[in-house]
């Protein structure tokens, strides 16, 4: 990429390290500089927009330049701009946040700690639980088990609980504690003439196996996205909740639901737990809980985990924990905004009218040879694409058709060879189309290329 000396392009390549980049290749080609944003679309700073497909990280909810939340957050940046949760101390938004998400949860829940990230809130569930583990006398049962190919982000704690090789290596990742079970992918792990349901109780069974040979005394929590997001958008098969949830209830595992991609209307319901009838001790929420326009997640816990965490407090003293930005005055009047939006549009019942035509569409892509699979539900899906000439380089293919996307003004992103479909929630019927009919000429392009 040419960079004027001064350009923005190349301020960037001197001074900033980004998130999941090539450090090297993106001093040679340079970023894509995004600069205002407009419902579903993003405009770079030569004046060139873009759908954006996945809601900037599965997250901008109510779509980009929602004067709303703008005015939310001005109004509380001129009452109280910040203050913290500490020592006693709260401030209405919190509080009145707080209240919100314990009512609107699927199940019962007690009290809703604020963290600024799902990573953040998926590291102090584990300290929750450890913590919790110690109070009931169990310093034994500290084991928690997460999923290959699920995500949970890249906190220490978090990224040994992703099931991702590329979120462990050279991180000496996973820690100790953290086990991984199998993937919930029925096409690729699938055994030959194994159902869809024979499939999900083997997964069911395997589970059981680690528990066993570990020890169910020492397994502490079980976490799990209701579906897959950044492991490629996997859909759980049939009955594979419906075999799961039995287990963690017979060994008295908690059940941690990550719901930073579901909730909030991503799967046609508000929570993901609730499209798959799930029954969580603890949930953790971001990304559409403010439609990322600031940081801000949760962590929901029920009485179960928070009785005892609340007697070892008073038997310390106090429980050692906490962020400066805890429950920050601004992110949380701009998320309970945002939550009145979402409700007051029925964005819920959007996803549920609109999900058939994605879905078609989506399905649709299977038609390009390139395209092996597609899987979705609401309003989030993936096409995932494979041929001979790349079976040794996974993920190269998919670069390739993410690169013909932006070329054609739709950013989307690919997981390896996993194209992902997330968009607002307030995308019309129309724009549906627009944005398929973009991916369905880009894969074109990459087919008629090989």
């Amino acid at each position: 990429m040419n960079q004027l000396p001064n350009s923005i392009e190349a301020r960037d390549v001197a001074f900033q390290l980004h998130a999941y980049t090539d450090a090297r290749k993106h001093e040679a080609n340079g970023p894509l500089v995004i600069e205002k944003g407009d419902g579903i679309y993003v405009e770079d700073n030569n004046g060139k927009r873009y759908i954006e497909g996945m809601a900037g990280l599965w997250s901008v909810a109510v779509g980009f330049g929602e004067k709303r939340l703008v005015e939310a957050a001005a109004r509380q940046m001129e009452k109280l701009p910040f203050y913290h949760t500490f020592t006693h101390k709260t401030h209405g938004p919190s509080v009145e946040l707080a209240e919100k998400l314990v009512s609107m949860a699927p199940v019962p829940m007690s009290k809703a700690y604020f963290t600024n990230s799902g990573s953040e809130a998926n590291d102090t569930a584990i300290k929750l639980i450890w913590y919790r583990s110690n109070a009931l006398g169990q310093p034994e049962r500290k084991k928690i088990i997460s999923r290959m190919r699920g995500y949970h982000g890249v906190t220490i704690a978090s990224a040994s609980l992703t099931g991702l090789p590329n979120n462990h290596r050279s991180f000496d990742l996973p820690i100790d504690r953290i086990l991984h079970t199998s993937s919930p992918h029925y096409r690729t792990m699938k055994k030959e003439g194994e159902t869809e349901e024979a499939f999900a109780k083997r997964c069911a069974q395997e589970l059981e196996d680690l528990i066993i040979a570990e020890g169910p005394e020492t397994i502490a929590a079980f976490f799990a996205e209701p579906l897959m997001g950044a492991g490629g958008v996997v859909v759980p098969p049939k009955g594979y909740w419906e075999a799961v949830q039995p287990i963690l209830k017979k060994y008295d595992i908690l059940f941690v639901a990550d719901e930073v991609i579901c909730g909030f209307g991503r799967t046609g319901n508000m929570f993901g737990t609730q499209t798959y009838k799930l029954e969580p001790d603890m949930m953790t929420l971001s990304k559409a809980l403010s439609s990322s326009y600031m940081p801000m997640s949760a962590l929901l816990v029920n009485e179960k985990v928070y009785g005892p965490v609340a007697d070892e407090s008073h038997k310390i003293g106090l429980w050692g924990h906490g962020y400066t930005a805890s429950g920050h005055p601004v992110a949380a009047a701009v998320a309970l905004e945002n939550l009145k939006i979402i409700e007051e549009r029925d964005l819920v019942g959007h996803v549920r009218d609109i999900s058939p035509t994605f879905l078609k569409r989506l399905n649709g892509l299977a038609a390009n040879p390139l395209v092996v699979e597609t899987r979705g539900i609401g309003l989030i899906g993936a096409a995932e694409l494979a041929h001979e000439a790349y079976a040794g380089t996974p993920g190269a293919l998919g670069a390739k058709a993410n690169a013909a996307f932006q070329e054609g003004g739709l950013i989307s992103r690919n997981m390896l060879d996993a194209l992902a479909f997330c968009p607002p929630l307030i995308i019309t019927e129309q724009q549906v189309n627009e944005m398929f009919d973009i991916a369905e000429v880009g894969i074109e392009a990459v087919s008629k290329s090989l």
